[in-house]
């Protein structure tokens, strides 16, 4: 076939087959559905392993420095059992310390608001509003029954979770090769990476399997520098959270800190709404320590941005507040609470890519203008 034949005839083809798409939406739905159930385990196996390659790689960089004699595959292996051990760990403190706690300050503040309610009536009251059907609707509430409720769904969530999981022998079985594929490829990810190069190099030209290698390095980078900087600042800023309104004597410390540290990973809206709950706590069990509660907060969060994160964490992404926010507000509306996770590092990676380009095009054209610095924060290099 004559080459010049070739482009426009593979055109007339993708156009044919993305107008059979558009016209049969509903069969490509199904079968997207069908193929993302089928690759469910392998899918959750490998985003499992990404996450748990953070800690074993970081690991096993300084085992390498003190077990010169070790290979690289026992290095690995004893990283991973190590990052195991840490991670059953954390699960166990969390069902045998974190979660009793939690529910025990929930049922506490159900305890203080039913006591608390004839107060609030009088004081409203006195300002001239009416507040018997407001009452009534309170009167008629089962706090029994609700405190029951929150308790037993607190205390079930992991059981039931395990339950649902154990409930079919196919749900066992994605399970199992979910763990088994997450075990080898942290075991053997340089026999992966190796072969998948090889492959990529075999089957694309030169400089399309470089850039294809390219933007995988910048999103392995992006990615893991991310969520590891997240998870140090929940840690830091969870702990800080519960020292400082500890010694101050603020009620509900170890709750606010937990809300602070799970709404850490939603930049600039998760302090809001965690300072939120930590006042509106502070109000239900003691009044006259909401303004007091509202300082050490912003005090503790001040004290942790500005002398702590930037030498712990640094600027993990590299993504100015506009974009980072944008991304927030982005991944929330189409994907939720991941969606505004996972959407940060994304929207760093499409900026960096973006700014790579635009610094060759520069540079092909008015290669004077590729020196020129940009203002604005994403432009940073985040691969660095």
């Amino acid at each position: 076939m004559d080459k010049s034949y070739k482009k426009p005839l593979l055109l007339i083809t993708f156009g044919v087959i993305l107008f059979a798409a558009f016209n049969n939406l509903n069969y490509v739905a199904n079968f997207l559905k069908s193929c993302i159930g089928l690759l469910a385990p392998i899918l959750s196996g490998l985003l499992l392993a990404f996450v748990l390659s953070i800690p074993v790689r970081g690991l096993a960089k300084r085992l390498r420095r003190k077990l010169t004699k070790a290979t690289d595959r026992q290095i690995d292996m004893i990283s991973l059992l190590l990052t195991l051990i840490c991670v059953i760990a954390i699960i166990a403190l969390l069902c045998v310390i974190a979660i009793p706690q939690l529910t025990a300050s929930v049922k506490s503040i159900a305890a203080l608001v039913q006591e608390k309610w004839p107060d609030w009536v009088g004081l409203l009251q006195r300002y001239g509003i009416d507040t018997e059907k407001l009452s009534a609707h309170f009167a008629a509430l089962d706090w029994k029954s609700i405190l029951q409720s929150i308790s037993s769904e607190m205390n079930t969530v992991i059981s039931s979770v395990a339950n649902v999981a154990g409930s079919t022998v196919s749900a066992i079985a994605d399970v199992a090769i979910s763990l088994v594929i997450t075990f080898y490829v942290l075991i053997g990810w340089r026999e992966l990476s190796s072969q998948s190069k090889r492959a990529l190099y075999a089957y694309c030209k030169e400089s399309v399997a470089d850039r294809i290698c390219h933007i995988s390095k910048l999103a392995h980078d992006t990615y893991a520098k991310f969520l590891s900087g997240q998870c140090v600042e929940v840690m830091i800023l969870g702990t800080l959270i519960f020292l400082s309104f500890s010694v101050a004597g603020i009620p509900y410390a170890g709750l606010t800190a937990v809300l602070t540290a799970a709404f850490a990973f939603v930049p600039y809206i998760g302090g809001f709404l965690s300072c939120a709950f930590g006042i509106l706590f502070t109000l239900l069990a003691a009044p006259n320590k909401a303004l007091l509660c509202f300082i050490v907060y912003q005090a503790t969060q001040f004290v942790e941005n500005q002398f702590i994160y930037p030498h712990v964490v640094g600027n993990s992404v590299g993504l100015s507040p506009f974009w980072t926010l944008l991304a927030v507000l982005l991944g929330g509306k189409l994907f939720g609470v991941l969606g505004m996770i996972f959407f940060i590092p994304l929207m760093a990676l499409v900026s960096q890519l973006l700014h790579e380009s635009i610094e060759r095009r520069l540079h092909t054209r008015k290669p004077e203008l590729s020196n020129v610095q940009s203002n604005s924060d994403e432009n940073t290099d985040i691969s660095q």
